[in-house]
């Protein structure tokens, strides 16, 4: 699957539409985002049931603003709309590979216990 640039347009429906979503927090001026480019390219056509999207933190910082994303580059692995894991500064292409393996193979029955017990809560306080 090819990277999907990530916006305010399609930021939020591209979570809500998708299971597992990698989204790597870059700008055109940092070197090590730049060179971390041909890796996440690379990952996402060897995993092509995950999205892969970068946000350009230049053209659109509300995004990274409202992660908190205050360094790049930034990789953020969300799955059911939930951000399990996030990496800051460089990476290679063996580390990335095993941060999916774990994703991938993450419990996410304590997140969707969570989100569970929260709704209960809204409904409780009506």
């Amino acid at each position: 699957m090819a990277v999907v640039a990530l916006t305010k347009a399609n930021f939020k429906q591209t979570i809500e539409n998708n299971n597992f979503v990698i989204v790597d927090f870059w700008a055109p001026w940092c070197e090590p985002c730049v060179a971390f480019t041909p890796t996440f390219e690379a990952a996402a056509a060897k995993n092509t049931d995950i999205v892969f999207g970068m946000v350009n933190t230049e053209t659109d910082p509300e995004i990274g603003d409202y992660f908190q994303v205050n360094q790049i580059p930034g990789i953020l692995v969300i799955r059911e709309q939930a951000g399990i894991h996030a990496q800051v500064g460089e990476i290679g292409a063996p580390a990335f590979d095993q941060i999916i393996k774990w994703a991938r193979e993450h419990d996410m029955s304590t997140v969707r216990e969570f989100y569970k017990n929260e709704e209960v809560q809204k409904t409780l306080k009506k």
